[in-house]
């Protein structure tokens, strides 16, 4: 039986294809459509520059970083606490002294209508229609325009103008670094030194960065990939795959190359490469979603 083309009407069974192109056609229900290998990063790459590693160090967590790309990282987040340090220092000291000048007015008002209420000096008395009780009115006054605001207007279109604009609540600033994938705590002295081994293929017409299989376990000799799931030990910080750490080293674990005793924690599973949708390349698809009809 011949194949039939991608068009061909005569099958019995709504292809994937016909779904597609119906779908395409119509605008509406959701697009799926999954993400090649050019979407993916390399496992052998940084999750900052998405470039191959030049000197790769992986976190407790088994994300891999360029040491100085990840360096660099941790420097900026340091200057940048440092400046909102002190722009919070500036700000809490700002809020003090209005604190403290709101309440020396409030104690000089309490303290003038203290005066105000109690007899009056020389025996003088304030007569209603007089320069002084025009005063007090403007003073009483709600209009914007009295008591010196009618330079001064509300604006209802900037925000620091508004009547009811109100300061901000300050926050200290968190001295906390964290990794820019997990969100999780992250120290320069955490970062583990990996050392992958190179391929032997006798091929030295193309550069590094121009194969596609650059790396293999030191230990069965596999040729390491985004589809190869793989383990950093600690110690020394071999990459081996998984394979080699179910059926070698967790038997006895010692570390098959310098027969160094090993924990469980030495162990880190390296995570394979993401992109930018997602931080992982299991199940990675790109969505779109469009109204649907309802019958």
């Amino acid at each position: 039986m011949t194949r039939h083309a991608r068009n061909c009407t005569a099958g019995a069974v709504y292809t994937y294809n016909e779904k597609k192109k119906d779908a395409a056609e119509s605008g509406y229900g959701t697009n799926a459509q999954r993400l090649g290998k050019d979407s993916v990063k390399s496992f052998d790459c940084c999750s900052l520059t998405l470039q191959p590693c030049r000197n790769p160090v992986v976190t407790k967590d088994g994300y891999l970083f360029d040491k100085e790309a990840i360096l660099q990282y941790i420097i900026t987040k340091k200057n940048e606490y440092s400046r909102k340090l002190k722009e919070y220092e500036r700000l809490k000291k700002q809020e003090e002294n209005e604190q403290t000048q709101a309440a020396n007015r409030q104690q000089a008002t309490a303290v003038e209508a203290f005066v105000k209420s109690g007899k009056p000096v020389n025996g003088t008395v304030d007569m209603p229609g007089t320069s002084k009780d025009a005063a007090k009115r403007e003073e009483s006054s709600i209009s914007n325009m009295a008591n010196g605001h009618e330079k001064k207007l509300p604006s209802f279109w900037l925000p620091s103008e508004c009547p009811n604009a109100g300061r901000a609540k300050i926050e200290k600033p968190d001295p906390t670094i964290y990794c820019p994938v997990s969100q999780k705590p992250l120290k320069a002295k955490d970062l583990i030194d990996v050392k992958f081994t190179l391929l032997k293929d006798g091929d030295r017409s193309k550069s590094l960065i121009a194969k596609e299989a650059r790396y293999m376990c030191p230990v069965t000799h596999d040729v390491l990939s985004n589809a190869i799931p793989c383990a950093v030990l600690r110690p020394t910080g071999d990459v081996v795959t998984m394979e080699c750490v179910e059926k070698l080293i967790k038997k006895d674990m010692i570390h098959p190359l310098t027969s160094q005793k090993l924990k469980e924690k030495d162990i880190i599973p390296l995570q394979r490469g993401g992109t930018g949708y997602a931080y992982t390349n299991e199940n990675l698809e790109g969505k779109e979603k469009r109204p649907m009809l309802q019958v």
